[in-house]
């Protein structure tokens, strides 16, 4: 089966978030099933020069108004169309935002562009290959699917919500511009509160919606998780389906890992207390005490809760503990963090930005993760600290209520407990769960089982990418578009 998977980022090119880690090791997990994968992703600049033995594929003089060029290139075992529009992705700034965090004032015409050109190849504009199967995924990559009905393209389509709460809304004055009719403005298609929304298109031209855990799918179906969407969802119900995120363990292994100044497995724990020195001397924090280290690498934004953990930063450093927030978000909550950490020098660090060795070795040289996110799809952050030996601290919702243990009474006895959860999801229930860590903490047997249980942990994509092949099959064959054995062009 040949697959292309249409999206905005993708590891190790470019990327802001956990979709760029899930379309960059999907497509190698799913090679075992028979699947190969080649992904469209737009040129921008950290992609462009990446690239090397590149092949031309084809030129569109008019790609909603702009000149672009499709490229093939193999970076690191993927194999990638690289859609080169200098007009639309050459340009300082983040794959969303410019260099001061403001959204690009065209980015509906930059996905829009992603979209329609992702459904001209399902199309089959390239001589002897056409894919079998579309995967979009998010709001950036949705209208791929409202591009190929509109074309007449039966190829089916599968869309991952990777986070309902970024929906592509744009007034819908710019469907002339986006080379659709003004009657596709309707509740049955692009309309969305007297707008237009990209992400419902994808929800309602797709033959089957994932989402990347099974209790996101079913809180996306009430009011209070469904951001709007839920009418469409729960119309939808019976091809929406929840798969838990894998990891990379080629790339998350703290036993090869090049970024650690020290390698470690289940059996040398030990050297964890080596670059937990070196990473606080990083960070420039005290390296004298015993108190835990907690660790927070995450977008700083109201939705992943680091607002509550401004407030209870307190409560860390009360009791010999230390801090430190990596990470970019919203201005208003890195102003808080910073304020914070002004209070607690040597204790609390805050740094704006990211950077992937970093991540790296804050999760190899932290003693624990905190993600107190208010709804979480699935959350990559606290299964790379698993299997770091780092113990995550999180909230009861979505993903992290499914891929976390709580360390409660039952649960220990059991030896099967990896971390702490909390709910409500309240800057009182963090408050309670930190001081659970840091009473467990001062029990270094108790420590040593959750971090050793944390470590057996699987989570590797061969699950996943397992349920990935069975939905991909049975649309396919739904469809009746059985993947065609001879194919010229190969990429």
């Amino acid at each position: 089966m040949k697959v292309l998977s249409v999206t905005s980022e993708i590891f190790p090119l470019v990327k802001t978030g956990g979709l760029a880690d899930v379309t960059g090791s999907l497509p190698k997990a799913l090679v075992a099933s028979g699947i190969e994968t080649t992904s469209i992703v737009p040129g921008y600049p950290k992609v462009m020069r990446l690239l090397n033995n590149a092949t031309p594929l084809l030129v569109f003089d008019d790609l909603l108004g702009v000149q672009a060029a499709l490229i093939h290139a193999r970076i690191d075992d993927l194999s990638l169309f690289i859609l080169d529009a200098p007009e639309l992705y050459d340009r300082s700034g983040g794959p969303y935002v410019d260099g001061n965090g403001r959204d690009h004032h065209d980015n509906w015409r930059r996905f829009a562009a992603l979209s329609r050109a992702a459904a001209e190849i399902a199309n089959g504009i390239l001589p002897g290959w056409q894919p079998d199967l579309v995967h979009t995924h998010d709001w950036q990559s949705a209208m791929t699917s409202v591009y190929m009905r509109e074309m007449g393209c039966s190829v089916p389509v599968v869309i991952t919500i990777h986070n309902i709460a970024f929906q592509g809304q744009y007034s819908a004055d710019i469907l002339p511009a986006i080379g659709l009719s003004s009657s596709l403005f309707s509740s049955k298609g692009l309309e969305y509160y007297g707008d237009i929304s990209f992400l419902k298109g994808g929800l309602v031209t797709a033959d089957a919606i994932t989402t990347v855990s099974p209790t996101y799918a079913r809180e996306i179906l009430t009011p209070r998780f469904g951001m709007g969407m839920d009418g469409i969802l729960n119309e939808r119900v019976s091809v929406l389906r929840g798969i838990v995120n894998g990891i990379d363990l080629d790339v998350w292994d703290p036993a090869t890992d090049p970024h650690l100044p020290r390698n470690y497995d289940l059996h040398s724990l030990r050297r964890k207390r080596e670059i937990r020195q070196i990473l606080l001397k990083n960070f420039d924090l005290d390296t004298e005490g015993n108190g835990p280290v907690f660790s927070a690498v995450s977008r700083l934004t109201w939705q992943k809760g680091l607002d509550m953990l401004a407030e209870t930063a307190d409560e860390i450093v009360a009791n010999g503990g230390k801090l430190i927030i990596f990470g970019q978000g919203d201005p208003e909550v890195e102003q808080h963090l910073i304020r914070t950490a002004e209070r607690y020098p040597g204790r609390m660090a805050v740094h704006i930005g990211y950077d992937e060795p970093i991540a790296h070795l804050i999760h190899g040289g932290s003693d624990a993760i905190v993600q107190p996110s208010r709804f979480e799809p699935c959350g990559l952050t606290q299964l790379y600290a698993l299997r770091y030996g780092t113990v995550p601290v999180v909230s009861r919702t979505g993903g992290l209520s499914e891929t976390i243990i709580d360390a409660n009474d039952a649960a220990m006895s059991a030896r099967v407990a990896t971390g702490f959860q909390f709910h409500p999801v309240t800057t009182d229930g963090l408050r309670l769960a930190l001081r659970r860590a840091m009473h467990a903490f001062e029990e270094p047997k108790m420590w040593a089982r959750l971090q050793n249980q944390g470590m057996k942990a699987k989570f590797s994509w061969e699950r996943s990418a397992q349920q990935y092949a069975t939905v991909y099959a049975n649309i396919v064959r739904k469809s009746g578009h059985a993947p065609q054995s001879i194919r010229r062009a190969t990429f």
